[in-house]
């Protein structure tokens, strides 16, 4: 009996982690369904995969037609979802709670939380109403999902919360052979943490350079987490630089 193709949904995939996770998973033979707001940067990660090992679908995940549009996309062209990796989302210049605008707030909320929210649900119901059914959504959340860098409360807020929406997934899921867990990261090299070796602040008032460490673990820790059997899930995994502040803090 011939297997079924695997196929995987990457959000964000358009650069970092995003694309080092497409990279490794089409790598490891799925076919990736790579999304995000910009088609050039969507194309740019596409020219580095397989020939066949990826399709690229223009998605802004904060819009729930452009998020419907995605899923009967992936229908249409595959049949079917056995991985997402929930990756969309960003933050917003560091800046002291009581500064914060109204824009900075909902801006972050919007992609990390909302959009989070958006993907999740849509993979959740194609991976129910499939067969076989089931599948693996695997959420990023962020060293942030466990303590707060100064003046990140939006950032900080939502990746907490990305942490109760995948405890929920995961409870709610299991009717479904649905697993879901989350992987936390902290510094790994993108273009969003060139800053780090410039420095930025810490707790306790100082400005300090950090390491960072290769994106491309990043994507070998999805690859194993998307690999699993059905019957083991990694809840929740951090990987992050081995030398970063994080550790001893307080």
């Amino acid at each position: 009996m011939t297997e079924l193709q695997k196929i995987a949904l990457v959000t964000g995939a358009g650069s970092g982690v995003g694309r080092a996770a497409a990279l490794a998973l089409a790598e490891a033979g799925y076919v990736v369904v790579l999304a995000g707001r910009r088609a050039d940067a969507l194309a740019e990660t596409a020219a580095l995969l397989p020939s066949g090992r990826f399709d690229a679908a223009p998605t802004d995940v904060t819009d729930p037609a452009s998020v419907s549009a995605l899923f009967e996309t992936i229908k249409t062209r595959h049949g079917r979802l056995d991985a997402l990796f929930n990756n969309a989302g960003g933050g917003s210049p560091a800046t002291n709670f009581g500064d914060l605008t109204d824009d900075q707030w909902f801006g972050v909320v919007n992609v990390n939380l909302n959009g989070m929210f958006l993907v999740a649900r849509g993979a959740y119901r194609m991976m129910r109403d499939q067969t076989p059914q089931g599948g693996r959504i695997i959420n990023n959340g962020s060293i942030s999902a466990h303590a707060p860098r100064p003046g990140s409360a939006p950032y900080t807020a939502t990746k907490h919360a990305v942490a109760g929406l995948t405890k929920s997934i995961s409870l709610d899921g299991r009717i479904h052979d649905i697993a879901c867990g989350q992987i936390d990261i902290g510094n790994a090299a993108t273009p969003m943490t060139e800053r780090m070796a410039r420095g930025v602040p810490q707790a306790n008032g100082t400005t300090m350079a950090e390491p960072t460490f290769d994106a491309a673990e990043v994507g070998r820790m999805v690859v194993f987490m998307a690999g699993l059997p059905a019957s083991a899930n990694v809840q929740f995994v951090t990987i992050m630089a081995t030398k970063m502040p994080f550790i001893g803090r307080g």
